[in-house]
């Protein structure tokens, strides 16, 4: 079998997928077609429709493109069916249904951004950092019935540098998630379809999970309440909490009145501010204060946690610009009747 015999339709929606469909088009694989998710609309009235970044390269590349609103719905099935793929590529897509993921003769594989059976889930990127890992990675696998327990095919690691935040991350998981995919068709187009794979339970029962007492840790789809920053932490949680969550969907808090201050009635009563934040530097001293106390020092800012002093480098109040600490606190009257 020959890259040209091996009918492939991809299916993705964001930038994360377009990596992966523009290795297998510039590498002269057969894409037959893509699936991607229906133009969103955006803007204040939502008038207008934008395309996915999936849509757009395969526009400018000649590629035709499906987009369902309900992957069952029929007649998507049938225009699917039409294209008698012989392996479908996912990256970065929604759930599947059997009648979609069971189509083609070789199956339908995904590449997940983490190394499984760690991670399953939506937000894999995110959650690795945040939980303080030093290595992550991609994987490939076989869709079955349940989400990212398939079969894997192939895993490539990734180092996580201690100060990396998501977007670092992400455009490392990116390329190598193109890499890793090549690979895998390779495998396919080689082998005809007859590729040896692990079950993800053979790894978690493996002799080395048991050894370490290994524990799964998912990847559930963030919210907004999900990313508000718990100060009742240790200054190591809080950064990584941080960092794993910017440049998106980004870490928050709000500013409330320090009702431990000499304050007036009015500023008691000032409304609660929401602040985005996107940058935190770990300071090792040590604070007897309470978690969320504001502290000034020679134009920096810093927040008390439940160990140490962690560092605002970079902060966003609402209805403004990202901008760094010094920004702030040139703007932003007397920090510390405030706490978070």
């Amino acid at each position: 079998m020959t890259k040209n015999d091996l009918k492939i339709v991809f299916m993705g929606t964001p930038e994360f997928a377009v990596a992966t469909l523009r290795a297998l088009v510039e590498g002269g694989y057969n894409v037959v077609a893509v699936v991607t998710q229906p133009d969103k609309p955006v803007g204040r009235h939502g008038s207008v429709l934008r395309a996915p970044a999936v849509k757009e390269y395969a526009l400018s590349v000649g590629l035709p493109v499906l987009q369902p609103e309900k992957m069952k719905d029929a007649e998507f099935v049938e225009q699917l069916r039409s294209y008698e793929a012989d392996l479908q590529v996912v990256v970065a897509f929604r759930m599947l249904p059997e009648v979609v993921w069971a189509m083609p003769r070789f199956g339908t594989f995904n590449v997940h951004a983490a190394l499984l059976p760690q991670y399953r889930g939506a937000a894999p990127i995110n959650w690795a950092i945040i939980n303080g890992e030093t290595e992550t990675g991609v994987t490939t696998f076989f869709l079955d019935h349940d989400i990212d327990t398939g079969q894997i095919i192939l895993q490539k690691p990734f180092s996580i540098p201690d100060d990396a935040d998501v977007e670092y991350v992400y455009d490392g998981l990116m390329n190598l998630g193109a890499e890793i995919a090549l690979e895998t068709v390779d495998l396919v187009i080689e082998n005809d379809g007859k590729i040896e794979t692990i079950s993800q339970e053979e790894i978690l029962s493996s002799s080395q999970c048991s050894m370490f007492n290994v524990q799964l840790k998912s990847a559930p789809k963030l919210f907004k309440e999900t990313c508000r920053i718990d100060w009742n932490q240790s200054a190591k949680n809080i950064y990584n909490f941080v960092r794993g969550l910017s440049p998106i969907p980004t870490a928050w808090t709000t500013l409330v009145p320090n009702l431990s201050s000499d304050l007036s009635e009015k500023e008691k009563n000032t409304a609660p501010i929401d602040l985005k934040i996107y940058k935190t530097q770990k300071t090792y001293h040590p604070c007897t204060a309470s978690a969320g106390t504001l502290s000034v020092e020679k134009s920096q800012l810093f927040v008390a946690t439940t160990d140490e002093w962690l560092e605002i480098l970079e902060l966003q109040l609402a209805g403004k610009k990202r901008m760094s600490a010094r920004d702030f606190l040139n703007g932003f009257k007397n920090p510390e009747n405030y706490r978070m």
